[in-house]
């Protein structure tokens, strides 16, 4: 039986990973869940689960809460100082950081350090700090799978491939629901509007990057330190279907391409299972009826957040950590009904013009760009408002 640890268990990811587990009840032990506000999901969770611990990290009722997961027998740990002790613990075989934004990093550091495999659905951890969490894992022989579609695609495509074969890699996205806009209207696009991705049910964070393609350019990156590939290895194609995943190409022009429906269970369920495949309760493809798959090059003016992405990348040091941080706060106040669309791709091009770029940051540093460029990117967002 497999210990584990979900962070961030009641968001979009967090369910889907507990849908998985609870189709094999017997292949793993759930030692720690995690959540901000939405407690009464946790607490349901943890009635099924029966975990050691949970971890609330936002403003809630403590002492009624405290009394209720009592009961349980369950242990509750408080805050971002709780979130670290649960990730220090050494207890899990591996976690699943299904955590949005930039609050999983120092979990993240500290799971590793611990000796703890590691199943990423937290892009924005390599984004911010990608040089020194895969050193730090290598150095302790941690693995760490990807849980979002597309690396999980390039993960599996390399699987027995020699990775100084490889030509680049082929990020696939949908294009979002303004793929087919004309830009001159996306003024006017409400939040509503943007929250309505063709093809996958995820969190409002990073269904609104799907929207910007922001979310593409944080895979980029994420991309670059995961499978030790240089920018410039790293291509994205528009294909509105996502029935293929992400491609491999090599150096004597042959393409691996990962295929399958768009149900984020099976990526999660191949990094809780790996290197085995367990059959589940997936969707899967149907042949029944004739199937597209169409390609196209990115609109790069319609969609400037992705070219941002390959600028911060570009950039090296704490570029990427900017855009990361800069996006974050631009879309929390696109959802606020604070800022039109067009101007969360206009605030990451801003912010990260007026930033000087640090080489190779440590972490004290990366945490301190990320608290100074949201207050920037606040400032610069008043400017829209």
């Amino acid at each position: 039986m497999k210990t584990i640890s979900i962070w961030g268990s009641t968001g979009s990811i967090g369910i889907q990973t507990m849908n998985v587990v609870q189709q094999f009840p017997d292949a793993f032990q759930i030692h720690g869940l995690t959540a901000h506000r939405n407690v009464s999901e946790l607490f349901m969770q943890a009635q099924i689960h029966k975990p050691q611990y949970v971890v609330i990290t936002g403003d809630v009722d403590r002492e009624v809460w405290e009394k209720k997961f009592n009961k349980l027998g369950v242990s509750i740990l408080w805050g971002k100082e709780g979130l670290l002790e649960l990730a220090s613990s050494g207890v899990e075989e591996m976690v699943i950081n299904a955590l949005v934004g930039s609050v999983g990093l120092e979990a993240t550091l500290k799971a590793i350090q611990a000796g703890t495999n590691i199943g990423l659905a937290n892009k924005e951890v390599l984004v911010m700090a990608g040089e020194m969490i895969t050193s730090e894992a290598e150095k302790k022989d941690v693995s760490i799978l990807p849980i979002d579609s597309e690396h999980s695609a390039i993960f599996q495509c390399l699987h027995g491939e020699s990775k100084d074969q490889i030509q680049r890699i082929i990020l696939t996205a949908s294009g979002g629901p303004f793929l087919h806009r004309d830009v001159s209207e996306f003024d006017s696009i409400t939040v509503e509007e943007a929250l309505k991705h063709p093809n996958w049910e995820m969190g409002k964070k990073v269904t609104v990057d799907s929207a910007t393609l922001a979310n593409k350019g944080l895979e980029i990156i994420e991309a670059r330190w995961l499978f030790g590939v240089q920018s410039s290895q790293i291509d994205v194609v528009i294909h509105p279907q996502s029935i293929i995943h992400s491609m491999v190409e090599f150096v004597d022009g042959s393409l691996k391409a990962q295929l399958g429906a768009p149900d984020m269970r099976t990526p999660i369920a191949y990094a809780l299972t790996y290197p085995d495949r367990w059959e589940g309760d997936y969707s899967k493809v149907s042949f029944q009826n004739p199937i597209s798959l169409d390609f196209q090059q990115p609109d790069f003016k319609a969609f400037p957040a992705l070219q941002s992405a390959f600028h911060a990348i570009q950039a090296g040091g704490t570029a990427p950590v900017v855009f990361n941080a800069a996006d974050e706060v631009a879309v929390d106040l696109f959802l606020k009904k604070q800022i039109r669309f067009t101007h969360i791709p206009e605030i990451i091009e801003m912010t990260l013009q007026d930033h000087q770029v640090i080489p190779s940051p440590d972490l004290s540093t990366i945490l301190k760009i990320n608290v100074e460029t949201r207050a920037k990117a606040e400032k610069i967002a008043s400017l829209f408002q």
